[in-house]
């Protein structure tokens, strides 16, 4: 009896042993492999994980079946397998799809500062847009063409030169929508605005970019009024490797980028460092630029409490710009046309350079006090250097071919006696000379952002923290080019008392100059004594302090949001006041605001939200000097904005839907825009010449924007991605506006009160909608296109009776290739090919004028010829390269 027992145990044995298999193979992103990856077999306890080179090994006792491979951040993958009695079977490499409604990848350091939605749980209308398609999509463009897909957003201003387009979203220009970097406030402290150019590395280094439409879920005490865009750059990688890439395009573009990574050692400490350059010659004529990017980034995790990481960013550049000019210029010598360039012995020379180098830095520490309480603090500073150059003096007007004459300025300034140009201090000259000028503005930013989180119950969250900034800036005026001068004066009547003039005269002669370059702009500056017509700075301090009370549950999640702060203002001009009336009055802004929200999930696949909220706004710096004076401007008050939000999303395997609408009401507020002069154009009795910029501030008025947007993103089947959306908005004015054009060297040339009730807000187009696909025709190799309609286009000119652009719809597309070579499961070379405006759609893409078509005017498409403006770029390619090691 024992025998035949021992027997069947035996046989039972080695039969099961030979029924076993094995089952192997790399899980990979496509780029680099996924340590710790989850692989089970499905109905079955069967189960392991990758190790740090992304390999598995699991054994079988089943000939058939399927792996489920998961890992945080990336789409889920099933996959059916079949193995003999006894086989070793290699399923080679595994790609998983990134999931980008999963962001906890995304944020590595500063979580409790870096305000992200995750699954809609935060009930806010929001778009992400992950690395991968960033890189693939920018091409030569700036970090806001990778948003052109995203409801009511609209891009503007490419035209203009690298780095020199604009965002608007719901309709609100960028000083009226927060942008942050990692959490940090990036808006310039003076206007809120935002320079692209100062950010043209953001391609090189964002991790992601997530769109928060409206009033957005940051806890910071800043107002998003159109809404919050957070870039989160790459923190320290945990992995070793890096990337070195080429790039081509047209127009003789060029970039080059290198990045290694140590990888996370095993005392804790690791690098990332990443640099690359880039030239070209711009899409229209005389849009010449050239920078590079730098960005070091040192982790170290000194144990399970604490987290350290220290990133330094920088993107020094030059570029030639172009501005907006009359459609009827354009006709006559092609949309390409520039009038800011010529030549000077037979060498290219442009009159309009925008230059600046800005370091960023910041500390980012995470302490995990406990399992329930956590603390993230950043500390920041950033160094802002250089400006922009453009004519000052007497400019000649522009000859027949209809670029800039510099041989015969040259010779006309050798001609004046003693090589002296005058002037009388307002950027004209008294004696016909000329020279290019830089405005240059520096700054110094310094600035604190921490936040404590509780977790009080397991389903309710408390957050506080502070927000302390304090800014100097400068701003002043150089030569950059003597052209033929040896030296220039200006002669001035210094004010007193309530900014009346003294009667105290003061000459300024100055013989140096510097030029328009961001490296020699960042160690350099000319002593006072060299400044032309002005130099003043201002000090900003801001405090504020917020807290967010959330709930949530598996279905259901409410917060309650509030904020205040203050700010203090405090001018200098040293140029044109009496020593002891230098310093203005100090000038204090209390600023609030409140948001709450709710949203519930029902049925698994529906969600519904609702969000208000409400902004008592501080006004910006220069709007609270009258006329860039040390007068206090007495109808400056503070900005009062009102939002309401409501929203449903449907999600399943195949789809997820989002449909938004909205309300905001902004009161008392302050926009500012630029138009450009025609030849002998008077204002206010003054005659300016062809070019010049005329710098428009309104104020006083309110807009009401309302609107409703669907987002829609699909996956019919495996290798077909679908994307769609659609955007109808609203946006008017209401009641009157009290308009100020001013020159560019800041004096006033007119102010006007107009009704504008009813009028129709521009720069955005009010209804967009578009369509985008992905197909994988075999591994690793893809096509995408993007098609986009823009309708209800207005002019940017605070009107009544504004101009409605003609609409115009464009397509874009890429194929993208990845080949992986070498033995290393992460080592593989990236192709890709991008094709804007495919169809070379000939459109206006803004009008800063709003003359109307009249029975004797010339018309383009609808539009008064004499209006100023801007065509969109037609046909433009790019090529890059990639090696991934």
């Amino acid at each position: 009896m024992k025998n035949w027992l021992l027997t069947g145990l035996l046989f039972l044995i080695v039969s099961t042993a030979f029924s076993q298999g094995k089952i192997s193979g790399t899980i990979t992103d496509g780029t680099s492999s996924l340590p710790g990856a989850n692989v089970a077999i499905k109905g079955s306890t069967t189960a392991t994980s990758t190790d740090f080179d992304g390999k598995f090994s699991l054994s079988t006792t089943t000939n058939s079946g399927e792996l489920v491979i998961t890992y945080l951040g990336y789409i889920s993958q099933t996959i059916p397998f079949s193995v003999s009695n006894g086989e070793n079977k290699d399923l080679g490499f595994i790609i998983l799809e990134s999931d980008s409604n999963q962001l906890e990848e995304i944020v590595v350091v500063g979580k409790g500062i870096i305000d992200l939605a995750k699954d809609r749980k935060t009930p806010i209308a929001v778009s992400t847009i992950k690395a991968s398609e960033i890189q693939a999509k920018i091409g030569t463009a700036d970090i806001t063409q990778t948003m052109v897909n995203t409801p009511s957003v609209y891009v503007a201003g490419q035209a203009g030169g690298y780095g020199d387009s604009r965002i608007t979203v719901r309709g609100f220009a960028q000083d009226n929508t927060a942008f942050l970097l990692n959490g940090q406030p990036i808006n310039g402290m003076e206007d809120g605005k935002m320079y692209w150019s100062n950010w043209s590395g953001m391609s090189d280094i964002a991790n992601a970019v997530q769109i928060q439409r409206g009033l957005g879920s940051s806890k910071l005490a800043i107002s998003s009024v159109g809404g919050t865009v957070n870039f989160i750059t790459k923190a320290t990688d945990k992995k070793e490797g890096g990337f070195v890439s080429l790039g081509v395009a047209n127009d003789n573009y060029f970039k080059t980028t290198a990045t290694y990574n140590t990888g996370m050692s095993s005392n804790g400490w690791g690098t990332s460092v990443m640099l690359s350059h880039w030239q070209g010659d711009g899409y229209n004529d005389g849009t010449r630029g050239e920078g590079q990017t730098y960005f070091i980034s040192v982790g170290y995790k000194a144990n399970d409490k604490h987290s350290f990481n220290f990133l330094l960013t920088g993107a020094p550049q030059w570029h030639d710009q172009n501005f907006t000019k009359s459609i009827d210029s354009y006709l006559k010598y092609g949309r390409k046309y520039n009038n800011n360039w010529g030549t000077q012995n037979g060498e290219y020379k442009s009159e309009r350079t925008n230059y600046y180098h800005k370091p960023v830095v910041n500390l980012n520490w995470d302490y995990d006090i406990s399992d329930k309480t956590q603390l993230s603090t950043v500390l920041y500073g950033s160094w802002g250097r250089g400006g922009g150059t453009g004519n000052y003096g007497t400019k000649p007007a522009t000859p027949a071919g209809g670029q800039i004459n510099f041989d015969g300025i040259f010779a006309s300034n050798q001609a004046i006696a003693g090589g002296n140009g005058t002037g009388n201090g307002d950027g004209r000259s008294t004696n016909g000379a000329y020279v290019i000028r830089s405005s240059v503005n520096n700054h110094a930013w310094y600035g604190v952002v921490s936040n404590l989180k509780n977790q009080l119950t397991d389903n309710l969250a408390l957050n506080v923290g502070l927000d302390l900034r304090t800014y100097k800036g400068t701003h002043f005026r150089q030569v950059s080019d003597f052209m033929g001068l040896s030296s220039w004066t200006d002669t001035r009547n210094l004010k007193g008392d309530d900014d009346k003039p003294s009667g105290t005269l003061l000459s300024t002669r100055v013989t140096e100059f510097e030029k328009a370059r961001p490296w020699p702009a960042t160690f350099n500056t000319l002593d006072e004594n060299q400044r032309i017509d002005y130099d003043y700075g201002e000090t900003i301090s801001y405090g504020g302090v917020f807290g967010q009370l959330e709930y949530s549950n598996d279905n259901f999640s409410a917060f309650f949001q509030g904020s205040v702060s203050n700010q203090s203002h405090k001018r200098t001009d040293r140029y044109d006041y009496l020593p002891e009336f230098q310093d203005s009055e100090k000038v204090n802004n209390v600023g609030y605001n409140v948001k709450a929200g709710t949203s519930y999930k029902f049925a698994e696949n529906h969600n519904v939200y609702v969000n208000a909220g409400y902004y008592n706004r501080q006004p910006y710096h220069d709007n609270i000097y009258l006329n860039f004076t040390n007068q206090v401007n007495p109808f400056t008050e503070n900005e009062k904005i009102l939002g309401l939000e409501a929203g449903y999303t449907f999600t399943s395997k195949l789809i997820t839907a989002s449909l938004n609408g909205y309300r905001t009401s902004w009161k008392d507020r302050v926009t500012s825009t630029t138009n450009v002069a025609t030849a002998g154009q008077v204002i206010g009795g003054t005659t300016l010449n062809a070019g010049d910029l005329i710098l428009i501030t309104n104020q006083g008025v309110e807009q009401i924007h309302t609107g409703v947007e669907l987002d829609v993103v699909a996956k019919p089947m495996d290798k077909l991605d679908v994307t769609g959306f659609l955007s109808i908005g609203n946006y008017e004015y209401k009641g009157e506006a009290l308009t100020t054009r001013r020159d560019e060297s800041l004096n006033t040339l007119d102010e006007t009160i107009k009704d504008v009730d009813g009028g129709k807000v521009g720069d955005a187009a009010q209804v967009t909608y578009g369509l985008g696909f992905k197909y994988e025709f075999v591994r690793n190799l893809s096509l995408d296109a993007d098609w986009r309609y823009y309708d209800k286009l207005y002019s940017t000119v605070v009107t009544k009776d504004n101009i409605e652009l003609p609409s115009y719809d464009l397509v874009d597309a890429g194929i993208s290739y990845k080949l992986f070579i070498g033995k290393g499961n992460h080592d593989s070379i990236g192709f890709r090919v991008n094709v804007n405006n495919v169809f070379d759609e000939v459109y206006l893409s803004e009008l800063t004028s709003a003359t109307a078509v009249t029975p004797t005017s010339v018309n383009y498409k609808g539009v008064n010829t004499v209006n100023n403006g801007f065509f969109g770029l037609g046909r433009t390619w790019n090529f890059s390269i990639r090696y991934n090691f």
